[in-house]
């Protein structure tokens, strides 16, 4: 009786070693998730602050653009003046 105690303590104890061996390796496994996931966080902002500086960058090209056609407008305007002119002098020339 003494001796299956023993064999069933010493398998226990096997059992034990081999548990905390695998908790070892958890533990090493959850330590590298936790860096990859700290990566992926700084990636994560990253990428968040590149977004609003391309936000920033477009609402600038929009306003520009806007601009742009305004003074498009102006000069076809102006244009279309000159060319009234031009031919109001040909007619008195």
């Amino acid at each position: 009786m003494d001796k299956e105690i023993l064999d069933i303590l010493k398998e226990m104890q096997s059992d034990m070693k081999s548990m905390q061996g695998d908790i070892k390796s958890i533990k090493t496994t959850q330590e590298e998730h936790t860096q990859i996931l700290r990566a992926l966080e700084h990636k994560t902002d990253v990428i968040s602050a590149e977004q609003e500086n391309l936000k920033h960058e477009v609402f600038e090209i929009k306003g520009e653009v806007k601009s742009m056609r305004k003074d498009l407008s102006s000069v076809e305007i102006i244009t279309a003046n000159n060319w009234s002119d031009i031919a109001k002098l040909k007619a008195i020339g």
